[in-house]
């Protein structure tokens, strides 16, 4: 169980602080469950309650300095995303980004630069669906090392850029 002052991995909010766990008195909770009171660090105004014992949305711990440094050192090595059917591309992202992990996180990034540099070079715009998932993701990715690493956003943002191009 997670404690107040802990930053977690919260499905497609990315990473967030433990804000509070408590008994909520909020209509259409259980008033005898326990909850966290989540604040996603990405949307500093948003409030998440997810009960303790929540099933149904990934949770898992932020990566430590030296996963982050393992994972950033790996990224060139690390393949791209494949999506063999078009039809299901932005059901595929939204997988990825619910599934919270993070090595799948990078592998679709790295798809979505090279999937925007194709079509620059074929004379053709970068989509709507790809640009909302790569400019989220990339947010979410960023956030997450700046934590890990200790930080800015700026540098941790231009060193994730350097790396992914």
């Amino acid at each position: 169980m997670y404690k107040k002052g802990d930053y977690i991995v919260y499905g497609s909010d990315g990473p967030c602080l433990v804000y509070d766990v408590t008994k909520l008195n909020i209509p259409g909770c259980d008033r005898h469950r326990k909850y966290y009171v989540l604040h996603p660090v990405i949307s500093d105004k948003s409030v998440v309650y997810c009960p303790v014992d929540n099933q149904k949305v990934k949770i898992r711990d932020i990566l430590s300095s030296d996963e982050a440094k393992e994972v950033l050192s790996g990224i060139s090595t690390l393949p791209e995303m494949k999506i063999d059917n078009e039809k299901f591309r932005e059901e595929r992202y939204r997988e990825v980004l619910c599934n919270t992990d993070f090595s799948d996180w990078i592998r679709m990034i790295k798809m979505l630069v090279i999937r925007r540099q194709r079509r620059v070079d074929e004379g053709r715009k970068f989509t709507s669906i790809d640009e909302k998932y790569l400019r989220e993701l990339g947010e979410i990715v960023t956030c997450e090392l700046s934590l890990a690493l200790g930080e800015d956003h700026d540098t941790t943002e231009e060193m994730l850029r350097s790396l992914v191009s």
